[in-house]
Protein backbone atom coordinates (compact mmCIF):
# COMPACT_ATOMS: atom_id res chain seq x y z
CA UNK A 1 0.00 0.00 0.00
CA UNK A 2 1.12 3.44 -0.99
CA UNK A 3 2.14 5.63 1.80
CA UNK A 4 0.34 8.59 0.84
CA UNK A 5 -2.49 6.47 0.29
CA UNK A 6 -5.70 7.93 1.84
CA UNK A 7 -3.56 10.45 3.60
CA UNK A 8 -4.68 13.76 4.43
CA UNK A 9 -2.79 17.15 2.91
CA UNK A 10 -1.26 17.64 5.95
CA UNK A 11 -0.25 14.18 6.79
CA UNK A 12 1.49 13.80 3.40
CA UNK A 13 3.50 17.64 4.41
CA UNK A 14 4.33 15.48 7.63
CA UNK A 15 5.80 12.45 5.63
CA UNK A 16 7.50 14.91 3.56
CA UNK A 17 9.27 16.61 6.64
CA UNK A 18 10.10 12.91 7.90
CA UNK A 19 11.65 12.16 4.70
CA UNK A 20 13.95 15.26 4.49
CA UNK A 21 14.60 14.83 8.29
CA UNK A 22 16.21 10.78 7.38
CA UNK A 23 18.21 12.83 4.69
CA UNK A 24 19.60 15.25 6.49
CA UNK A 25 20.82 12.73 8.86
CA UNK A 26 21.98 10.47 6.81
CA UNK A 27 24.19 13.54 5.34
CA UNK A 28 25.30 13.74 9.03
CA UNK A 29 26.57 10.30 9.08
CA UNK A 30 28.20 10.53 6.38
CA UNK A 31 25.95 8.35 4.14
CA UNK A 32 24.34 11.08 1.73
CA UNK A 33 22.45 8.85 -1.12
CA UNK A 34 23.30 11.55 -3.57
CA UNK A 35 26.94 10.60 -3.90
CA UNK A 36 26.22 6.97 -5.37
CA UNK A 37 27.17 7.10 -9.09
CA UNK A 38 25.74 4.12 -10.17
CA UNK A 39 24.43 0.48 -9.36
CA UNK A 40 26.11 -2.55 -10.34
CA UNK A 41 23.03 -4.62 -12.41
CA UNK A 42 23.43 -7.98 -13.67
CA UNK A 43 19.71 -9.05 -14.21
CA UNK A 44 16.72 -7.11 -14.20
CA UNK A 45 13.38 -8.30 -11.95
CA UNK A 46 12.11 -9.66 -15.02
CA UNK A 47 14.99 -12.32 -15.28
CA UNK A 48 15.16 -13.26 -11.82
CA UNK A 49 11.20 -13.88 -11.70
CA UNK A 50 11.17 -16.13 -14.83
CA UNK A 51 10.12 -19.74 -13.98
CA UNK A 52 12.42 -21.09 -16.96
CA UNK A 53 15.44 -19.31 -15.92
CA UNK A 54 14.67 -19.94 -12.32
CA UNK A 55 16.78 -23.68 -12.42
CA UNK A 56 19.94 -21.40 -13.86
CA UNK A 57 19.49 -18.98 -11.08
CA UNK A 58 18.58 -20.36 -7.93
CA UNK A 59 21.43 -20.22 -5.31
CA UNK A 60 23.64 -17.60 -7.35
CA UNK A 61 23.97 -14.39 -6.49
CA UNK A 62 22.63 -11.22 -8.17
CA UNK A 63 23.07 -7.49 -8.52
CA UNK A 64 19.44 -5.53 -9.19
CA UNK A 65 18.46 -1.89 -8.71
CA UNK A 66 14.95 -0.28 -8.56
CA UNK A 67 12.46 1.68 -6.87
CA UNK A 68 11.32 0.67 -3.33
CA UNK A 69 7.49 -0.30 -3.90
CA UNK A 70 6.40 -2.66 -1.08
CA UNK A 71 7.30 -3.76 2.21
CA UNK A 72 6.15 -5.72 5.02
CA UNK A 73 8.28 -5.41 8.21
CA UNK A 74 8.56 -7.29 10.79
CA UNK A 75 11.01 -8.52 13.79
CA UNK A 76 14.45 -10.08 12.85
CA UNK A 77 13.24 -10.57 9.28
CA UNK A 78 10.87 -8.46 6.81
CA UNK A 79 10.02 -8.84 2.72
CA UNK A 80 9.87 -5.90 0.25
CA UNK A 81 9.28 -5.39 -3.42
CA UNK A 82 11.78 -3.57 -5.77
CA UNK A 83 10.70 -2.72 -8.94
CA UNK A 84 12.84 -1.63 -11.95
CA UNK A 85 11.42 -1.03 -15.47
CA UNK A 86 10.70 -5.01 -16.24
CA UNK A 87 8.56 -5.44 -13.09
CA UNK A 88 9.10 -6.41 -9.52
CA UNK A 89 10.91 -8.80 -7.50
CA UNK A 90 10.32 -9.14 -3.87
CA UNK A 91 12.95 -8.90 -1.45
CA UNK A 92 13.84 -11.27 2.09
CA UNK A 93 16.01 -9.02 4.28
CA UNK A 94 17.11 -10.82 7.45
CA UNK A 95 18.75 -9.17 10.36
CA UNK A 96 21.22 -12.12 11.12
CA UNK A 97 22.77 -11.73 7.23
CA UNK A 98 22.65 -8.02 7.34
CA UNK A 99 23.74 -7.13 10.95
CA UNK A 100 22.09 -5.07 13.28
CA UNK A 101 22.72 -2.09 11.96
CA UNK A 102 21.84 -2.60 8.38
CA UNK A 103 19.15 -4.44 8.70
CA UNK A 104 17.80 -1.19 10.69
CA UNK A 105 18.85 1.13 7.85
CA UNK A 106 16.60 -1.18 5.74
CA UNK A 107 13.63 -1.18 7.87
CA UNK A 108 13.98 2.38 7.83
CA UNK A 109 14.00 2.86 4.22
CA UNK A 110 10.51 4.42 2.69
CA UNK A 111 8.47 3.75 -0.17
CA UNK A 112 9.68 5.26 -3.62
CA UNK A 113 13.90 4.87 -2.75
CA UNK A 114 15.63 3.87 -5.01
CA UNK A 115 18.21 0.75 -3.95
CA UNK A 116 21.12 -1.01 -4.99
CA UNK A 117 20.99 -4.64 -3.66
CA UNK A 118 23.03 -7.69 -3.90
CA UNK A 119 21.87 -10.80 -2.77
CA UNK A 120 21.29 -14.66 -3.77
CA UNK A 121 18.20 -16.20 -5.67
CA UNK A 122 15.75 -18.63 -3.42
CA UNK A 123 12.43 -19.28 -3.44
CA UNK A 124 10.10 -18.44 -0.81
CA UNK A 125 7.92 -21.21 1.02
CA UNK A 126 4.69 -19.40 -0.35
CA UNK A 127 6.52 -20.32 -3.90
CA UNK A 128 7.63 -16.54 -4.95
CA UNK A 129 10.79 -16.61 -6.67
CA UNK A 130 12.80 -13.91 -4.87
CA UNK A 131 16.11 -12.37 -3.57
CA UNK A 132 17.74 -12.72 0.24
CA UNK A 133 19.71 -9.74 0.62
CA UNK A 134 23.49 -9.52 1.21
CA UNK A 135 23.93 -6.14 0.92
CA UNK A 136 22.18 -3.21 -0.09
CA UNK A 137 22.87 0.60 -0.99
CA UNK A 138 20.31 3.82 -0.69
CA UNK A 139 21.10 5.12 -3.93
CA UNK A 140 18.51 8.15 -4.05
CA UNK A 141 15.87 9.24 -0.98
CA UNK A 142 12.51 9.95 -2.38
CA UNK A 143 11.60 13.14 -0.38
CA UNK A 144 7.94 13.17 -1.35
CA UNK A 145 5.45 10.07 -0.85
CA UNK A 146 5.82 7.86 -4.14
CA UNK A 147 1.96 6.97 -4.95
CA UNK A 148 3.29 3.13 -5.99
CA UNK A 149 -0.47 1.72 -5.98
CA UNK A 150 -1.57 -1.35 -3.90
CA UNK A 151 -1.17 -4.88 -5.04
CA UNK A 152 -4.14 -7.09 -4.69
CA UNK A 153 -4.06 -10.90 -3.48
CA UNK A 154 -3.66 -11.65 -7.53
CA UNK A 155 -0.91 -9.67 -8.01
CA UNK A 156 -2.55 -6.69 -9.83
CA UNK A 157 -1.54 -3.47 -8.99
CA UNK A 158 -3.94 -0.36 -8.46
CA UNK A 159 -3.36 2.83 -8.96
CA UNK A 160 -2.38 5.29 -5.94
CA UNK A 161 -3.06 8.32 -8.17
CA UNK A 162 -6.35 8.18 -10.19
CA UNK A 163 -7.15 11.64 -10.69
CA UNK A 164 -6.73 12.60 -14.58
CA UNK A 165 -5.60 15.73 -14.48
CA UNK A 166 -2.85 14.62 -11.67
CA UNK A 167 -1.94 11.97 -13.92
CA UNK A 168 -1.58 14.30 -17.04
CA UNK A 169 0.12 16.87 -15.50
CA UNK A 170 2.51 14.95 -13.18
CA UNK A 171 3.11 12.07 -15.83
CA UNK A 172 6.00 10.63 -13.95
CA UNK A 173 4.25 9.58 -11.10
CA UNK A 174 1.37 7.97 -13.84
CA UNK A 175 4.01 5.96 -14.64
CA UNK A 176 5.18 4.97 -11.00
CA UNK A 177 1.65 3.96 -10.37
CA UNK A 178 0.17 3.18 -13.19
CA UNK A 179 1.27 -0.27 -15.19
CA UNK A 180 -1.50 0.41 -17.64
CA UNK A 181 -0.50 4.20 -18.54
CA UNK A 182 3.44 2.36 -18.77
CA UNK A 183 2.16 -0.38 -21.20
CA UNK A 184 0.14 2.20 -23.50
CA UNK A 185 3.23 4.63 -23.74
CA UNK A 186 5.37 1.82 -24.68
CA UNK A 187 3.20 0.65 -27.41
CA UNK A 188 3.37 3.73 -29.11
CA UNK A 189 7.11 3.78 -29.15
CA UNK A 190 7.11 0.23 -30.64
CA UNK A 191 3.94 1.77 -33.04
CA UNK A 192 6.64 4.77 -34.72
CA UNK A 193 9.55 2.08 -34.43
CA UNK A 194 7.40 -0.50 -37.00
CA UNK A 195 6.25 2.52 -38.95
CA UNK A 196 9.63 3.80 -39.43
CA UNK A 197 10.63 -0.19 -40.12
CA UNK A 198 8.23 -0.69 -42.60
CA UNK A 199 8.56 2.52 -44.21
CA UNK A 200 12.70 2.08 -44.53
CA UNK A 201 11.98 -1.61 -46.03
CA UNK A 202 10.29 0.21 -49.15
CA UNK A 203 12.88 2.42 -49.68
CA UNK A 204 11.46 5.69 -48.09
CA UNK A 205 14.11 7.59 -47.12
CA UNK A 206 13.72 9.74 -43.69
CA UNK A 207 14.08 13.60 -43.77
CA UNK A 208 13.82 16.41 -41.20
CA UNK A 209 12.62 20.11 -42.37
CA UNK A 210 12.17 23.36 -41.03
CA UNK A 211 9.86 23.82 -38.04
CA UNK A 212 10.07 27.43 -37.97
CA UNK A 213 8.39 28.76 -41.40
CA UNK A 214 7.70 31.86 -42.79
CA UNK A 215 4.52 30.55 -44.25
CA UNK A 216 3.02 27.55 -42.28
CA UNK A 217 0.93 25.52 -44.90
CA UNK A 218 0.05 22.02 -45.69
CA UNK A 219 -3.46 22.10 -43.88
CA UNK A 220 -6.44 24.14 -42.47
CA UNK A 221 -4.99 25.30 -38.90
CA UNK A 222 -3.97 28.17 -37.27
CA UNK A 223 -0.52 28.45 -36.49
CA UNK A 224 1.40 29.34 -33.15
CA UNK A 225 3.62 32.78 -33.73
CA UNK A 226 6.91 32.78 -32.51
CA UNK A 227 9.73 35.46 -32.84
CA UNK A 228 13.69 35.49 -34.15
CA UNK A 229 15.21 38.03 -32.20
CA UNK A 230 18.72 38.25 -34.24
CA UNK A 231 16.59 38.32 -37.59
CA UNK A 232 13.97 41.05 -36.07
CA UNK A 233 11.22 38.65 -37.54
CA UNK A 234 7.94 36.94 -37.21
CA UNK A 235 7.65 32.74 -37.84
CA UNK A 236 5.02 30.11 -37.61
CA UNK A 237 5.73 27.27 -36.08
CA UNK A 238 4.71 24.46 -38.43
CA UNK A 239 1.53 22.90 -38.70
CA UNK A 240 2.27 20.10 -41.11
CA UNK A 241 5.34 18.17 -43.19
CA UNK A 242 3.67 18.42 -46.62
CA UNK A 243 5.22 21.52 -48.63
CA UNK A 244 8.75 20.94 -47.71
CA UNK A 245 8.49 17.56 -48.31
CA UNK A 246 7.40 18.12 -51.77
CA UNK A 247 9.84 20.29 -52.33
CA UNK A 248 12.40 17.42 -52.42
CA UNK A 249 10.16 15.54 -54.25
CA UNK A 250 10.72 18.36 -56.65
CA UNK A 251 14.67 18.47 -56.14
CA UNK A 252 15.00 14.52 -57.30
CA UNK A 253 13.92 12.47 -54.42
CA UNK A 254 11.50 10.10 -55.07
CA UNK A 255 10.50 8.53 -52.10
CA UNK A 256 10.39 10.71 -48.74
CA UNK A 257 8.73 10.67 -45.09
CA UNK A 258 9.33 12.60 -41.58
CA UNK A 259 8.09 11.60 -38.25
CA UNK A 260 7.50 14.80 -36.39
CA UNK A 261 5.61 17.17 -34.01
CA UNK A 262 3.28 19.56 -35.59
CA UNK A 263 1.57 22.75 -34.01
CA UNK A 264 -2.03 23.48 -34.38
CA UNK A 265 -3.31 26.89 -32.05
CA UNK A 266 -6.86 24.45 -31.90
CA UNK A 267 -8.79 23.20 -28.72
CA UNK A 268 -8.06 20.32 -26.73
CA UNK A 269 -10.09 17.36 -26.28
CA UNK A 270 -9.88 13.50 -26.68
CA UNK A 271 -8.58 13.61 -30.32
CA UNK A 272 -7.07 16.95 -30.31
CA UNK A 273 -3.58 17.97 -28.73
CA UNK A 274 -2.05 21.67 -30.05
CA UNK A 275 1.43 19.51 -30.49
CA UNK A 276 1.50 16.30 -31.79
CA UNK A 277 3.27 13.66 -33.80
CA UNK A 278 2.69 13.67 -37.65
CA UNK A 279 4.15 11.35 -40.60
CA UNK A 280 3.71 12.31 -43.72
CA UNK A 281 5.14 10.55 -46.53
CA UNK A 282 5.33 11.12 -50.41
CA UNK A 283 6.33 8.70 -53.48
CA UNK A 284 6.52 10.21 -56.99
CA UNK A 285 4.88 8.30 -59.61
CA UNK A 286 2.20 7.26 -57.61
CA UNK A 287 -1.49 8.25 -57.01
CA UNK A 288 -4.27 7.66 -54.77
CA UNK A 289 -4.62 3.83 -55.53
CA UNK A 290 -1.03 3.69 -54.60
CA UNK A 291 -1.74 5.21 -51.66
CA UNK A 292 -4.56 3.09 -50.49
CA UNK A 293 -2.47 0.34 -51.31
CA UNK A 294 0.18 1.65 -49.23
CA UNK A 295 -1.60 2.51 -45.87
CA UNK A 296 -3.41 -1.36 -46.12
CA UNK A 297 -0.05 -2.49 -46.25
CA UNK A 298 1.54 -0.23 -43.76
CA UNK A 299 -1.13 -0.45 -41.12
CA UNK A 300 -1.46 -4.42 -41.35
CA UNK A 301 2.71 -4.67 -40.49
CA UNK A 302 2.35 -1.82 -37.66
CA UNK A 303 -0.76 -3.96 -35.87
CA UNK A 304 1.13 -7.21 -35.95
CA UNK A 305 4.51 -5.70 -35.08
CA UNK A 306 3.16 -3.99 -32.42
CA UNK A 307 0.28 -6.89 -30.94
CA UNK A 308 1.66 -9.84 -32.76
CA UNK A 309 -2.07 -9.87 -34.64
CA UNK A 310 -3.96 -8.51 -37.63
CA UNK A 311 -6.75 -8.27 -35.33
CA UNK A 312 -7.69 -6.09 -32.68
CA UNK A 313 -10.93 -5.46 -30.30
CA UNK A 314 -13.07 -2.37 -30.57
CA UNK A 315 -16.40 -2.20 -28.43
CA UNK A 316 -17.07 -6.32 -28.90
CA UNK A 317 -16.28 -5.76 -32.53
CA UNK A 318 -13.24 -8.15 -33.68
CA UNK A 319 -11.50 -5.46 -36.59
CA UNK A 320 -9.29 -7.62 -39.05
CA UNK A 321 -6.33 -5.44 -41.02
CA UNK A 322 -5.92 -8.36 -43.13
CA UNK A 323 -9.25 -8.61 -44.90
CA UNK A 324 -8.07 -6.50 -48.08
CA UNK A 325 -9.50 -4.49 -50.01
CA UNK A 326 -10.75 -2.76 -47.53
CA UNK A 327 -14.02 -0.57 -47.47
CA UNK A 328 -13.63 2.55 -50.27
CA UNK A 329 -17.11 5.13 -49.82
CA UNK A 330 -17.55 8.36 -51.70
CA UNK A 331 -19.08 10.43 -49.37
CA UNK A 332 -21.37 12.12 -50.96
CA UNK A 333 -22.80 7.87 -50.54
CA UNK A 334 -21.49 7.89 -46.93
CA UNK A 335 -24.21 11.13 -46.29
CA UNK A 336 -27.07 9.36 -48.31
CA UNK A 337 -26.57 6.11 -46.18
CA UNK A 338 -26.06 7.56 -42.66
CA UNK A 339 -28.15 11.06 -42.75
CA UNK A 340 -30.37 10.62 -45.73
CA UNK A 341 -29.10 13.59 -47.76
CA UNK A 342 -28.89 12.80 -51.58
CA UNK A 343 -26.26 13.80 -53.50
CA UNK A 344 -28.51 15.81 -55.86
CA UNK A 345 -28.86 17.63 -52.59
CA UNK A 346 -25.50 18.74 -51.80
CA UNK A 347 -25.13 20.92 -55.08
CA UNK A 348 -25.33 24.25 -53.84
CA UNK A 349 -24.55 26.08 -50.15
CA UNK A 350 -28.40 26.91 -50.37
CA UNK A 351 -29.49 23.76 -50.65
CA UNK A 352 -27.35 21.57 -48.94
CA UNK A 353 -28.81 23.77 -45.97
CA UNK A 354 -32.14 23.10 -46.74
CA UNK A 355 -31.41 19.56 -46.96
CA UNK A 356 -29.91 20.00 -43.29
CA UNK A 357 -33.09 21.54 -41.66
CA UNK A 358 -34.96 18.84 -43.32
CA UNK A 359 -33.06 16.34 -41.10
CA UNK A 360 -32.75 18.59 -38.17
CA UNK A 361 -29.21 18.43 -38.00
CA UNK A 362 -27.59 19.26 -34.33
CA UNK A 363 -25.03 21.57 -35.38
CA UNK A 364 -25.24 25.39 -36.49
CA UNK A 365 -26.09 26.27 -39.48
CA UNK A 366 -25.15 29.76 -39.55
CA UNK A 367 -21.40 28.84 -39.13
CA UNK A 368 -21.15 26.92 -41.68
CA UNK A 369 -19.84 29.30 -45.05
CA UNK A 370 -18.89 27.02 -47.50
CA UNK A 371 -20.59 23.90 -49.43
CA UNK A 372 -17.07 22.03 -48.88
CA UNK A 373 -17.33 22.66 -45.36
CA UNK A 374 -20.64 21.59 -44.51
CA UNK A 375 -20.65 18.09 -46.89
CA UNK A 376 -17.69 17.29 -44.13
CA UNK A 377 -19.38 18.27 -41.32
CA UNK A 378 -22.30 15.91 -42.24
CA UNK A 379 -19.77 13.49 -42.48
CA UNK A 380 -18.22 13.73 -39.61
CA UNK A 381 -21.61 13.71 -38.07
CA UNK A 382 -23.55 10.89 -39.23
CA UNK A 383 -20.92 9.06 -41.18
CA UNK A 384 -17.93 8.85 -39.59
CA UNK A 385 -19.60 6.82 -36.09
CA UNK A 386 -20.68 3.96 -38.32
CA UNK A 387 -16.78 3.62 -39.46
CA UNK A 388 -15.42 0.58 -37.09
CA UNK A 389 -14.22 -1.56 -39.94
CA UNK A 390 -11.25 0.14 -41.92
CA UNK A 391 -13.04 2.48 -44.52
CA UNK A 392 -11.15 4.57 -47.40
CA UNK A 393 -14.00 7.80 -47.19
CA UNK A 394 -13.39 9.08 -50.63
CA UNK A 395 -14.27 11.76 -53.26
CA UNK A 396 -14.03 15.02 -50.47
CA UNK A 397 -14.76 18.51 -51.93
CA UNK A 398 -12.50 20.27 -54.13
CA UNK A 399 -12.60 23.27 -51.33
CA UNK A 400 -11.83 21.87 -48.28
CA UNK A 401 -8.83 19.78 -50.85
CA UNK A 402 -6.64 22.59 -51.73
CA UNK A 403 -3.72 20.51 -52.43
CA UNK A 404 -5.38 17.64 -54.52
CA UNK A 405 -5.82 16.82 -58.00
CA UNK A 406 -9.31 17.57 -59.38
CA UNK A 407 -11.41 14.06 -59.82
CA UNK A 408 -11.41 13.84 -63.10
CA UNK A 409 -14.99 12.90 -63.74
CA UNK A 410 -15.80 15.76 -61.44
CA UNK A 411 -14.07 18.93 -61.05
CA UNK A 412 -15.99 19.69 -57.53
CA UNK A 413 -14.44 16.74 -56.43
CA UNK A 414 -11.10 16.18 -54.98
CA UNK A 415 -8.76 13.04 -55.72
CA UNK A 416 -8.41 12.31 -52.07
CA UNK A 417 -9.24 9.65 -49.09
CA UNK A 418 -9.00 9.42 -45.23
CA UNK A 419 -8.97 6.36 -43.88
CA UNK A 420 -11.26 5.50 -40.53
CA UNK A 421 -10.61 2.69 -38.18
CA UNK A 422 -13.02 2.08 -35.37
CA UNK A 423 -14.70 5.60 -35.77
CA UNK A 424 -11.47 7.59 -35.85
CA UNK A 425 -9.54 9.31 -38.79
CA UNK A 426 -5.81 8.13 -38.99
CA UNK A 427 -4.77 9.28 -42.28
CA UNK A 428 -5.46 11.37 -44.95
CA UNK A 429 -3.83 10.97 -48.45
CA UNK A 430 -4.37 12.96 -51.87
CA UNK A 431 -3.36 12.34 -55.81
CA UNK A 432 -1.28 15.62 -55.32
CA UNK A 433 -1.03 18.59 -57.49
CA UNK A 434 1.25 19.06 -59.32
CA UNK A 435 0.03 21.70 -62.03
CA UNK A 436 1.63 25.19 -60.18
CA UNK A 437 -1.51 26.91 -62.44
CA UNK A 438 -3.97 25.13 -60.90
CA UNK A 439 -2.21 25.56 -57.57
CA UNK A 440 -1.74 29.30 -57.27
CA UNK A 441 -5.70 28.87 -58.78
CA UNK A 442 -6.62 27.20 -55.03
CA UNK A 443 -4.11 29.31 -52.96
CA UNK A 444 -6.24 32.55 -54.49
CA UNK A 445 -9.07 31.00 -53.42
CA UNK A 446 -7.69 30.01 -49.91
CA UNK A 447 -6.67 33.39 -49.43
CA UNK A 448 -9.90 35.00 -50.07
CA UNK A 449 -11.23 32.70 -47.26
CA UNK A 450 -8.44 33.91 -45.09
CA UNK A 451 -9.46 37.94 -45.82
CA UNK A 452 -12.94 36.94 -44.91
CA UNK A 453 -11.57 36.10 -41.94
CA UNK A 454 -11.23 32.00 -42.09
CA UNK A 455 -8.19 31.69 -39.97
CA UNK A 456 -7.53 28.20 -40.83
CA UNK A 457 -7.62 28.77 -44.74
CA UNK A 458 -4.51 27.98 -46.38
CA UNK A 459 -2.19 30.72 -47.34
CA UNK A 460 -0.74 32.02 -50.62
CA UNK A 461 3.30 30.69 -50.62
CA UNK A 462 4.62 32.01 -53.57
CA UNK A 463 7.90 30.16 -53.02
CA UNK A 464 6.21 26.74 -52.79
CA UNK A 465 5.25 28.10 -56.30
CA UNK A 466 8.30 29.34 -57.70
CA UNK A 467 9.47 25.28 -56.90
CA UNK A 468 6.35 23.63 -58.77
CA UNK A 469 6.95 25.57 -61.61
CA UNK A 470 10.42 24.02 -61.97
CA UNK A 471 8.47 20.38 -62.61
CA UNK A 472 6.58 18.26 -60.18
CA UNK A 473 6.69 14.84 -61.10
CA UNK A 474 2.94 13.08 -60.23
CA UNK A 475 2.85 12.02 -56.42
CA UNK A 476 0.74 10.44 -54.16
CA UNK A 477 0.90 11.24 -50.61
CA UNK A 478 -0.11 10.56 -47.12
CA UNK A 479 -0.40 11.76 -43.78
CA UNK A 480 -0.99 9.79 -40.77
CA UNK A 481 -1.48 11.03 -37.08
CA UNK A 482 0.81 9.20 -35.13
CA UNK A 483 -1.40 10.16 -31.73
CA UNK A 484 -4.57 8.72 -32.84
CA UNK A 485 -3.19 5.44 -34.89
CA UNK A 486 -2.17 4.91 -30.48
CA UNK A 487 -5.12 5.46 -29.45
CA UNK A 488 -6.74 2.90 -31.57
CA UNK A 489 -4.16 0.17 -31.64
CA UNK A 490 -3.86 0.56 -27.86
CA UNK A 491 -7.19 0.75 -26.62
CA UNK A 492 -6.42 4.23 -24.71
CA UNK A 493 -9.56 6.44 -23.87
CA UNK A 494 -7.84 9.81 -25.17
CA UNK A 495 -5.03 11.42 -27.15
CA UNK A 496 -3.74 12.78 -23.80
CA UNK A 497 -3.18 8.79 -22.83
CA UNK A 498 -0.80 8.35 -25.84
CA UNK A 499 1.41 11.37 -25.59
CA UNK A 500 3.82 11.41 -22.52
CA UNK A 501 3.22 15.36 -21.47
CA UNK A 502 0.09 16.53 -23.28
CA UNK A 503 -0.43 19.70 -23.22
CA UNK A 504 -2.14 21.39 -20.04
CA UNK A 505 -3.60 24.47 -18.60
CA UNK A 506 -0.81 25.94 -16.09
CA UNK A 507 -1.96 25.12 -12.50
CA UNK A 508 -1.06 29.21 -11.38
Amino acid sequence: MSDQEGQRPEELGDQQAQRLQKLLALRAQGRDPFRVERCERTHTAAQITDEASFAQLEGKTVSVAGRLDARRLMGKASFAHLRDESGRVQLYARRDDLGEEAYEQFKDLDLGDILCVRGFVFRTRTGEISIHVQEFTLAAKALRPVPMGKLDEEGRVHSGLTDKEERYRQRYLDLLANPESRRILTQRSKIIRAMRNFLDSRGFLEVETPVLQLVAGGAAARPFLTHHNALDYDFKLRIALELFLKRLIIGGFEKVYEIGRVFRNEGIDTRHNPEFTLMELYQAYANLEDMMELVEEMYLSICEAVNGTPTFAYEGQTIDLSLRPWTRLPILEGIRRYAGIAPEELTSLEAAKAACRRIGVPFDLEKETTLGGLIEKLHEQYTQPHLIQPTFITDFPIETSPLAKKHPDNPSLARRFEVYLATQELGNAFSEINDPLDQRERFEAQAAQLAAGNVEAHPMDEDFLRAMEYGMPPTGGLGVGVDRLAIVLTGAESIRDVILFPLMKPEH
